[in-house]
């Protein structure tokens, strides 16, 4: 876990990794878009990366860093004070966090091809982590109440 807050923080300061920070003007948002709604669709294998992050509410603080083909991140961010952070190395690789409520803190890191993570935070001050190494990995994590912690490693 010191490891990944290391080089997310790397990441984050080196200007790499796609920041964004909600400075409570979101008047760029869509009117009718449905926050919230995940939808994790396969890339075909030729495609680039992918990031997108979607922020309503006050001080929250998401970044996503990826480096290989066919790369999904995406950070949903619904109420105050929370944090998501998503880290991707490798092919054909998935991640989603979406989180609502205040202070929740999420973060995916996962390296190698096929892999699949999901975090879902309803709720306040919860915690989870998913770090995944290797091929064919699938993680899931949903949290409703508040101040729950999980942490999930996976490697093959």
């Amino acid at each position: 876990m010191a490891r990944l807050t290391t080089l997310l923080l790397c990441l984050t300061l080196s200007g790499q990794a796609a920041l964004a920070d909600d400075l409570m003007d979101n008047a760029d948002l869509a009117v009718g878009s449905d926050l919230g709604e995940m939808s994790m669709q396969a890339l075909a294998p030729s495609s680039g990366q992918q990031a997108l992050v979607e922020q309503n509410g006050q001080s929250n603080r998401a970044a996503i860093g990826q480096d290989g083909q066919a790369l999904l991140g995406r950070i949903v961010q619904q109420g105050g004070a929370q944090e998501a952070f998503i880290l991707q190395q490798g092919n054909d690789l998935m991640a989603s966090i979406s989180q609502q409520g205040y202070g929740n803190s999420a973060s995916i890191s996962q390296s190698g091809s096929n892999n699949r993570a999901q975090i879902e935070q309803y709720g306040n001050s919860n915690s989870a982590s998913i770090e995944q190494a290797g091929s064919g990995l699938s993680s899931s994590v949903i949290q409703a109440g508040n101040g729950q912690r999980v942490q999930v490693n996976q490697y093959r």
